[in-house]
């Protein structure tokens, strides 16, 4: 009977058994487990602005900033969760805590749109949303890690497995999103937004349920092969580093590094300093978060770039002919459809041709490298930007004051598609660089790190909006984010985004010419 050898246990620090735990059988009910969960998240998320400027009476701009302020929270939040996870708790307990909180934030919310008094709705409403955003910090960057998990890396077909595990549960997320996105909008803007947020809350509690129903048969990593708290090993070596700033014994200090195993790297040298009381493999961990560091921040204009599919894109497919039919309109948030729609078709096209059309333009054995997938979604974010912009101006020209614009909602499908397409590049490109470049105990903060990109970059959005629409509406002007998006200037926004995302992917550029991976790739 085999054994796991990568530090797993089948349940709570006893020794897992290959035969009987882990594998695809715990990987697929986490798919579903994930799936359900995506079915919640978006099924709040993608009509939020809806409900905050119909029910709650919001403006656009405060709409739009507080939904670019929340979701920037659920992003950034798995970063301290990733922090309790790979230090304290494990994935295991704090996908069951966290799940939990998400839970209870569902169903507050849910009850918060049966209350008549207009102040408690709204507070009752803010405080659930972000107790939700306090549960989905914890679960999202721990369950994809943990579906890894289940998987042996030490093991040939574990590891390929582990490999088309992660193209499965993208594919499940997207056909769930999309169906989540059509419902729920259609649901909210046509039964009852109790309903609408009702079903989400009933699909998390579901979510809970079947992650705690493979309880005995999941592969939990306890050990740490008595090594010291990851956390702990990689703050040492910038504490060292800094107290041997002043180091006059440099031919020591020479001495000491030359005593380990060369394999060191020449960037951030001044970390080497920490080799008299660290070990190069400590050393070289913390060169490898340190490394991330500019990636990070040069996709920061992207993700500002993707939070405005889930505002603005839908602002001005409300004030745009939606008509299927005279009784039947398409609701503005169920274009986010296309948005999945163009990654669920495109995925399978992309795994297919990714290495010859690679081959083809990089003359790399593998295709294209992390990396340049980043830089190619980068990219096309840009063009969705430009394209937006263009219909946006389209749009203006026919539009008139508070009526719907005699123009099809489906001219925005093209910048949905693009966004699509930049999410099989960027998102997917920085996910796997998270995972794949930072040492194996930190993989949630790995992730955490990825998703607060999108955290930082939604605080980012909100905070331009909110000066943009203090600016220009400056002595009695019109916003560019009015009320009547008929007398604002969208397209002016669009243009300032491609021009900050042109200006970004040049840095990226720059960055990502000089990176050096921990593995034999190449930039």
């Amino acid at each position: 009977m085999a054994i796991s050898t990568d530090g797993s246990a089948a349940e709570l620090g006893n020794t897992a058994v290959r035969s009987s735990s882990g594998g695809w059988k715990s990987a697929r009910l986490i798919i579903c487990v994930e799936m359900a969960e995506r079915f919640a998240y978006y099924g709040i998320s993608t009509n939020l602005i809806t409900y905050l400027t119909g029910p709650l009476g919001e403006s656009t701009a405060s709409a739009a900033a507080n939904v670019n302020a929340w979701s920037g929270t659920v992003s950034f939040l798995p970063l301290i969760w990733a922090f309790v996870a790979d230090a304290f708790l494990g994935r295991f307990r704090t996908i069951i805590i966290s799940s939990s909180l998400y839970v209870m934030g569902l169903g507050l919310l849910t009850f918060s749109t049966m209350i008549h008094s207009q102040e408690l709705q709204v507070t009752l409403f803010f405080c659930s949303l972000y107790l939700v955003a306090i549960g989905q910090g914890g679960y999202k960057p721990c369950i994809k890690v943990f579906g890894a998990d289940q998987f042996d890396g030490n093991d040939i077909k574990e590891a390929k497995a582990k490999s088309s595990f992660f193209d499965w549960l993208m594919f499940g997320n997207c056909i769930t999103i999309l169906t989540s996105q059509l419902v729920s909008s259609y649901i909210q803007e046509n039964l009852s937004w109790s309903l609408g947020f009702g079903i989400p809350s009933v699909s998390m509690l579901l979510a809970l349920f079947l992650f705690l129903l493979g309880t005995t048969s999941y592969r939990v990593i306890t050990e740490r092969g008595g090594k010291k708290n990851p956390f702990a090993r990689i703050s040492r070596v910038f504490v060292e580093a800094l107290k041997n700033k002043k180091q006059t014994d440099v031919d020591n200090l020479k001495e000491n590094l030359l005593l380990l195993p060369h394999k060191d790297s020449k960037e951030y040298r001044f970390l080497d300093r920490a080799a008299v009381s660290c070990d190069l493999d400590e050393i070289e961990e913390a060169k490898a978060m340190l490394r991330l560091v500019p990636i990070w921040m040069t996709c920061l204009v992207f993700a500002i770039v993707y939070a405005q599919s889930y505002t603005f894109f839908t602002k001005q497919g409300a004030t745009m002919n939606r008509s299927i039919s005279p009784e039947l309109l398409v609701p503005a948030a169920s274009l986010h459809g296309v948005t999945s729609l163009t990654i669920i078709v495109f995925i399978p096209l992309y795994d297919h041709l990714r290495v010859p059309m690679g081959k083809l333009f990089t003359h790399n054995s593998s295709g294209i490298t992390m990396l340049q997938r980043i830089g190619t979604g980068i990219f096309l974010s840009i063009l969705a930007m430009v394209v937006a912009a263009l219909v946006e101006i389209k749009r203006l020209q026919a539009a008139k004051d508070d009526v719907t614009v005699p123009i099809s909602v489906w001219w925005l499908i093209p910048q949905y598609v693009f966004i699509g397409l930049s999410d099989v590049f960027t998102r997917i490109g920085l996910q796997e660089l998270f995972y794949d470049q930072v040492p194996c105990e930190l993989r949630s903060l790995g992730m955490a790190l990825n998703l607060s990109i999108y955290g930082v970059g939604n605080f980012l959005s909100s905070f331009m909006i909110s000066v943009i629409d203090k600016v220009t509406s400056h002595s009695g002007q019109t916003s560019w984010f009015d009320n009547d998006l008929n007398e604002g200037h969208l397209d002016y926004f669009y243009w300032l985004l491609a021009c900050l995302s042109s200006i970004a992917l040049a840095f990226y550029l720059w960055f990502a010419k000089s990176y050096v991976y921990n593995r034999l790739n190449t930039f």
